[in-house]
């Protein structure tokens, strides 16, 4: 059956609400994971609520020229499914969607999606003690249980530059890439020069004419270490799982063993930074553009970027750096401060996501109507970046302080998602209808998250999405990830309040 047939499927009018135990929001690797462990658990009354057509999440709908990951493909996928045909150490966009795709059909998980489900509103009804969940094409879903699987890279940031509604070029996304716009022999701006950016940059700058690259902050870039995997290696990762899992394992190791320059020996990164100045100068000439894009801060306080294609990308004739503020945007181009106006066709932005806004004013309600905004006002935050005070049966994954800078987030992932199993568990055995942590319990651990992240290079004086416009690091896990597993290991009641179904 096609994703559209689901979508019909599905559709009920508002006066007739679907009922589920638990409701899961999003189809990306958080909301598949989720699935997958309900699955296991012996949990089959649930529904995963997907706005798009197909399952993916952010490798779905991020289709830009050179998109990839960042973190070895045996790695980057789930502990339960593993994939011995990957075609290079570090997977492509293309191959990480079908992986997703293939996941959800393995593990019988497209018969619970609702495709083409966007999530207009969810407010918690206390009399009935349920979470009603409403759609915008006006199907209602009501669930005991509501889980959010958007994550922090799902809304693309647009900065709002003044007259950027009179440009009378094309204006678009790499969130939202455009690929009917042929961009051979076009004049291009991108601004931002973040993860997104520095792959794009260099797949479309041999294409276009010029390639106007606005850089506020130059990123650190370490070399890619990638390559195809042999058909040999693939044959012999599927005849033997255990070989693929023990190379998943020394991946995962090695990364880890990163996190020790993050927090314990920042001074490890001065040698990042020398193999970083030791990259620019073999790759770029121009010693003003050698100046304009390295960095002046401790690598890793800002993400860590890896390519092996993006200096020689900068150096290129046909690309220039530009690394004034922007000014305005006019009809036909870009003013910057120094009042130049720099005249394109087509400006794309690579500007990232709202992290520090995940899920939007008027989403999501709480206990006596608390929007989670506003219960967010100082930043989003979190009981183990899974529970929020004031929100009953309402769990996370990809929470707040569980980002990674240095591992893989599924693994963050299915450790978030095997402790919500368990604290559905645990509501079962002990027949209570409702679990909400405890105000007291969430700041403590807030407060120790915060103490801890003091330590790390991540706050050590740059300006990063991982700090608020007050400087608080609202997105980083500030430990190892083996010490976050064995946190969610177990689900204990004491945080929580509860209530007898």
């Amino acid at each position: 059956m096609k994703p559209q047939d689901h979508a019909q499927q599905g559709a009920n009018p508002a006066s007739t609400p679907q009922r589920h135990r638990v409701i899961v929001v999003g189809t990306g690797f958080s909301g598949l994971c989720m699935g997958v462990k309900l699955r296991e658990a012996g949990e089959d009354d649930f529904v995963l609520l997907e706005r798009a057509h197909e399952v993916g999440g952010t490798w779905r709908d991020n289709t830009y020229p050179g998109c990839g990951c960042d973190v070895p493909s045996h790695l980057y996928s789930f502990s339960f499914a593993p994939n011995p045909n990957w075609s290079r150490l570090y997977a492509p966009q293309a191959e990480i969607l079908a992986y997703l795709k293939d996941v959800a059909r393995r593990f019988d998980l497209i018969r619970h999606i609702r495709f083409g489900t966007n999530l207009v509103g969810a407010r918690y009804d206390e009399t009935r003690r349920l979470w009603v969940v409403r759609a915008e094409d006006g199907r209602v879903f009501e669930g005991e249980v509501l889980v959010s699987g958007m994550g922090g890279l799902s809304n693309p940031l647009v900065p709002d530059l003044p007259g950027l509604a009179r440009f009378r070029g094309r204006v678009f996304h790499s969130a939202t890439w455009e690929h009917d716009h042929d961009l051979s022999g076009r004049r291009v701006a991108a601004v931002g020069s973040g993860a997104s950016a520095i792959q794009f940059v260099p797949a479309i700058a041999p294409l276009v004419d010029r390639l106007d690259y606005y850089q506020r902050t130059p990123p650190w870039v370490i070399p890619k270490d990638d390559r195809p995997l042999t058909e040999r290696e693939r044959a012999d990762f599927a005849a033997h799982p255990w070989r693929q899992q023990m190379q998943r394992l020394r991946q995962y190791w090695l990364m880890e063993a990163r996190f020790l320059a993050f927090k314990y020996k920042p001074e490890w990164m001065q040698l990042v930074a020398r193999m970083g100045r030791h990259r620019i100068e073999r790759s770029i000439r121009d010693p003003q553009r050698r100046a304009q894009v390295t960095p002046d801060y401790t690598p890793g306080c800002k993400r860590l970027l890896i390519s092996n294609d993006y200096y020689p990308a900068l150096a290129r004739t046909n690309v220039d750096v530009i690394t004034d503020g922007i000014r305005e945007v006019t009809e036909t181009g870009i003013v910057t401060q120094d009042g130049t106006l720099r005249e394109v066709d087509t400006l794309i932005f690579g500007t990232g996501f709202k992290v520090a806004d995940p899920i939007p004013k008027g989403t999501v309600y709480g206990r006596g109507g608390l929007d989670l905004a506003d219960a967010w006002r100082d930043g989003p935050e979190a009981y183990m970046g899974i529970a929020v005070a004031g929100f009953p049966n309402f769990f996370m994954l990809m929470g707040p302080n569980t980002g990674l800078g240095h591992n893989s987030m599924v693994f963050m992932i299915e450790s978030q998602a095997h402790y919500i199993v368990e604290a559905l568990k645990a509501m079962r055995e002990r027949r209570l209808r409702t679990l909400e942590v405890r105000p007291a319990a969430q700041t403590r651990f807030v407060n120790e998250v915060q103490q801890q992240l003091q330590r790390t290079v991540w706050q050590s004086g740059c300006k990063s999405w991982y700090l608020t416009a007050q400087g608080r690091n609202i997105s980083l896990w500030p430990g190892f990830t083996f010490t976050y597993r064995i946190k969610t290991r177990r689900f204990n009641l004491q945080p929580y309040r509860s209530e007898p179904a």
